[in-house]
């Protein structure tokens, strides 16, 4: 036997994968109802359903970023890099927002979309208020407070990465909204 072919015993190997990748549901009530504490943790797990929406990030921090895209599910790489480059500056990750394609789902309303994701923040790039769903419209780096939410209109973040003025007005704009 060879250092890459070492067979252990069931016993070695249950206990160095003590906790599985994959939870197994029948394996967790299982559990649960042989301990009492058990069927706590397991009864006080939220159930988070699948979203209707095609959307990149996890949601962390409850931003919700439109984009508006024809050719792409969310948005070209270089755009996306350029973006995270963004949150980074703002102290944020992917992991902190959710970011959808406008052109995935074009009947969609701003109701739906803040309600679904629970959006304190709405970063609208290239996307006009109106056509968003909102009933009122408003300029560019105007940060817009709006049932619940901050809304910020933005040009498409092509146009801000090859534009400096632009870059420095949305900076100003992300460094009040998220207090930085």
């Amino acid at each position: 036997m060879d250092l890459n072919h070492i067979e252990l015993p069931a016993s070695v190997v249950a206990d160095l994968y003590h906790s599985s990748l994959i939870e197994d549901v029948t394996a967790i009530k299982k559990i649960a109802v042989a301990d009492s504490k058990e069927e706590e943790i397991v009864a006080s797990r939220e159930i988070v359903m699948p979203s209707p929406w095609k959307s990149l990030g996890s949601n962390h921090k409850n931003i919700l970023i439109i984009v508006k895209y024809n050719d792409v599910v969310h948005l070209p790489d270089n755009e996306l890099v350029f973006l995270t480059g963004i949150l980074t500056a703002c102290k944020l990750s992917l992991a902190d927002v959710t970011i959808v394609n406008i052109s995935n789902h074009p009947d969609t309303t701003y109701k739906e979309l803040t309600g679904w994701y629970k959006s304190k923040i709405v970063l609208l790039f290239d996307i006009e208020p109106s056509v968003f769903g909102l009933p009122m419209n408003f300029p560019h780096y105007q940060i817009q407070p709006f049932a619940g939410n901050s809304f910020l209109y933005a040009p498409s973040l092509k146009e801000l990465e090859n534009d400096r003025a632009e870059k420095t007005k949305l900076w100003g704009c992300l460094k009040r909204l998220f207090n930085l």
